[in-house]
């Protein structure tokens, strides 16, 4: 068994890029994901936070293996140090690593709740199903339904429900609390913490970065396909003084509670990357350097920043 100072998931260098074809019928390559850097230990909840376009779903489709046929996908993957390469990713999907999807279309339209909650699987864990059921307020009624008899919410709170039935090491949940009440999206947050804290690992991909803050270990920032910075939740709780990246700051203060102050500009689209760092149009600390030249990812206080003049 790994232990939970160990790495599960180590991911260097990612990058994602699609096969497409413009107006004139050119073939030409997309890169949406590009040098992305995630470590997931056992016993962690990561939180993937960052606007929407920033690479958060499409990573975890990368962790799958189940991105479109007209993906390319370079970079290093492993998982429990073996190479995550195709053959692998087939072999822990729904066993070792379970996807809470973000499209309640991942349902199976044809098929009872009660059996696909169960993964399909037999003898079904109906107890244990229905305990969870339970106590994310699906009464049970619910297992005889199909998905088009649910409302979005309880769908998503059986989506949810997967995860937690399975056995898995590795669960990444991808946007799993949308349609939820605010007290559904506590609990199931709490389900997931619960889950590290038995030494399972949660990538929890998400818009509601003020609620996984109370919840994660640590919090990795995306933008543009690439993270920016990965540090202590505890730094996003106590303020833009304790973030690395401009980024980061800017994220917190545009925070509701922290004022919903705006920054001018928009995140780049991914077929017109700027050259240099990618936040550097929107930077006011952005220099000719910024400008020109790719920042390195940096070891600082506890945390990682890509960014020249971080502190």
């Amino acid at each position: 068994m790994i232990q939970k100072n160990e790495t599960l998931l180590e991911i260097h260098d990612l990058s994602v890029s699609f096969r497409m074809y413009d107006a004139a019928l050119e073939q030409k390559e997309l890169q949406v994901i590009s040098n992305l850097h995630l470590r997931v230990r056992p016993g962690e909840v990561v939180a993937v936070a960052g606007s929407s376009g920033s690479g958060k779903s499409l990573l975890a489709s990368a962790i799958l293996g189940i991105l479109p046929s007209n993906a390319s996908v370079s970079g290093h993957l492993h998982y429990k140090g073996r190479e995550l390469n195709s053959q692998l990713q087939k072999e822990l999907r729904a066993s070792k690593i379970a996807l809470v999807p973000q499209s309640v279309n991942f349902l199976d339209p044809l098929m009872r709740i009660g059996p696909q909650a169960d993964g399909h699987k037999k003898p079904y864990p109906t107890e244990k199903r229905r305990e969870i059921f339970a106590s994310l307020g699906l009464d049970g009624r619910v297992e005889r339904l199909y998905p088009f008899q649910l409302s979005g919410g309880m769908a998503r709170r059986v989506l949810v429900s997967t995860a937690l039935i399975s056995d898995a090491e590795l669960i990444v949940a991808d946007e799993p609390t949308p349609g939820m009440s605010l007290q559904q999206a506590l609990h199931a947050l709490k389900m997931f913490r619960a889950l590290a804290d038995e030494g399972k690992a949660v990538i929890l991909i998400t818009h509601d970065i003020d609620l996984a803050f109370g919840f994660a270990d640590r919090v990795a920032v995306f933008y543009a396909g690439t993270t920016v910075e990965t540090a202590p939740a505890e730094d996003f709780r106590t303020g833009p003084e304790a973030l690395r990246h401009p980024y980061s700051k800017a994220l917190w203060r545009a925070l509701p509670q922290n004022g919903f102050e705006p920054i001018e500009g928009f995140q780049p689209y991914a077929g017109s990357l700027p050259q240099g760092c990618l936040f550097a149009p929107r930077c006011p600390m952005a220099t000719d350097k910024c400008r020109c030249e790719k920042p390195p990812v940096q070891d600082i206080r506890s945390g990682e920043v890509r960014c020249f003049y971080a502190t």
